[in-house]
């Protein structure tokens, strides 16, 4: 039966090899390609080790919060079973692997407790197990979560101290691992956190007010820019520690990763086309703006006005030159419909920047839809994206943090149509293609990282959805490779076109 299996991936494989058009020696010789996860959606051993509860553990418990009931308790079991998974990336190929740390590990209760040495050894093992398999540990020091110590103590992200407390960590990091770690990222999609976190209010601390979501306590048009504000300048505060005591010893870089998606005018009008450009600026520029030009872009200036708050003179002078590199999420494209000059459903939506993003035309979906209701293929807007961030931000380098295809489960999808993932090979050949292209036109990108290595707990979702190179049984913990993984493995073999 595996032999068959084999036999169908093969073949599979040296179709799509002959129709792709793509292969390795399209990107530079020293590109990074990888895969990536986070602390929470793979981890799992929530409480083992001494780990302290983060914000996700005790939001993911709410009853009817997440879509199939499930949580991150045990997740992919990674915490117990790392080695097998760095195994199966040193298997694919990759060169690099893209990671978070539980900030609840290292710290359970932030810096009102006692460093965890169980959770510094986890890492630890884990930097030096991927390094002896030749592959580059590219850290995140915050992808969405927090202790819940913080957020109980003093409301997280919404008061000035979690400066502090972020800073705390990052040297912790920074001195334990930094030796080992050539690649930090400070946040994973700020954007994401803020607006899910305080607009909408689906993302824990679960504030938020009408019409944005109903929830008992928050202000969507005021509070997703305090907590912004306070996470750039945490942001600003890591790579202040890390420029003055580090860098130069070390020798790594830092940055951060924002999430992009490319939007295209509804209509090909003036109105739509500034509306498309808004959106940008209010997705991308809010926070690489500040970090890279030390203010809020024009874009959200004009529309919010003293509604954003200020940077002191110390602050624009911390931001100054506060990254190195740009992590760039891309997945999708939208259409972006004004909301300014005309009404929209739920009406004007001005700390939104006055857009509505719609995934549909009269009808008619921007890409062929994927597993995830909001998530199209539209391979060119990653192209236009990375040429977006090399014209704003003086072409900064780059690294494609996160690029994936994901399906649903819930749409009864038989186990061979999840393993025989052809949808997903197109979509991973199609987006490589179009960021080739974007290199070609000047673009500064250094690396490249799919989303996913394994299935995982998608958020929101639970395990609904299945992002992953190789599937994951979450009743046996048994990982297979999907068409996927042999594809990206025949890949950077060079064996596109071979």
């Amino acid at each position: 039966m595996m032999e068959k299996y084999r036999e169908t991936l093969g073949l599979l494989v040296g179709l799509f090899s002959l129709v792709a058009g793509i292969d390795r020696s399209h990107f530079p010789p020293d590109f990074l390609f990888g895969t990536a996860t986070s602390y929470y959606q793979i981890e799992g051993g929530y409480l083992d080790g001494n780990k302290g509860l983060s914000n996700w553990d005790v939001f993911s418990h709410t009853p009817g919060i997440i879509e199939d009931g499930s949580n991150g308790d045990i997740a992919d079991d990674h915490y117990h079973r790392y080695k097998n998974d760095i195994d199966l990336m040193h298997s694919l190929g990759v060169n690099s692997y893209r990671f978070s740390i539980s900030w609840s590990r290292v710290l359970p209760r932030g810096r009102f407790g006692e460093i965890n040495s169980e959770g510094l050894s986890f890492y630890n093992k884990l930097i030096d197990y991927l390094l002896l398999k030749g592959i580059q540990p590219f850290v995140t020091l915050c992808h969405y979560d927090i202790p819940q110590e913080l957020e109980d103590r003093y409301g997280a992200w919404l008061n000035s101290q979690i400066q502090e407390d972020f800073g705390y960590f990052a040297n912790i990091c920074f001195k334990e691992f930094g030796e080992r770690v050539k690649y930090w990222s400070t946040f994973n999609e700020p954007t994401v956190l803020v607006n899910k976190g305080y607009r909408l209010g689906i993302y824990p601390p679960s504030r938020c007010s009408e019409p944005y979501g109903n929830c008992s306590v928050g202000d969507s048009d005021i509070e997703p820019f305090i907590a912004a504000h306070n996470v750039i300048l945490s942001h600003a505060t890591a790579v202040d520690i890390y420029r003055k005591k580090y860098q130069r010893k070390q020798g790594g870089s830092i940055g951060i990763v924002v999430s992009t998606t490319w939007f295209e005018p509804y209509s090909d009008t003036p109105i739509e086309r500034m509306a498309a450009a808004r959106a940008s600026a209010f997705e991308i520029g809010w926070f690489l703006d500040p970090i890279i030009y030390g203010s809020y872009p024009p874009e959200m200036n004009q529309i919010l006005g003293p509604i954003l708050p200020t940077f002191s003179s110390s602050d624009k002078k911390k931001l100054r030159s506060s990254l190195d590199f740009i992590g760039v999420n891309h997945y999708t494209s939208l259409y972006a419909k004004d909301c300014l000059f005309s009404e929209c459903y739920l009406g004007p939506f001005q700390s939104n920047g006055s857009v509505l993003g719609l995934g549909y035309k009269n009808g008619v979906p921007i890409g062929p839809k994927t597993g995830m209701s909001n998530l199209f293929v539209t391979p060119n807007g990653m192209e236009k994206t990375v040429l977006y961030v090399m014209e704003r931000y003086k072409n900064v380098p780059m690294f494609l943090t996160e690029n994936g295809y994901g399906q649903n489960t819930s749409s009864n999808l038989s186990t061979k149509e999840i393993l025989i993932d052809e949808v997903r090979v197109e979509f991973l050949r199609s987006y490589l293609t179009s960021l080739s292209n974007a290199i070609r036109k000047g673009a500064d990108v250094r690396g490249y990282f799919v989303w996913s290595l394994i299935d995982n707990f998608e958020w929101l979702h639970g395990y609904s959805e299945r992002f992953g190179l190789y599937h994951v049984d979450y009743k046996t913990q048994k990982r297979t490779p999907k068409l996927s993984a042999e594809w990206y493995k025949n890949f950077l073999k060079g064996g596109e076109d071979q």
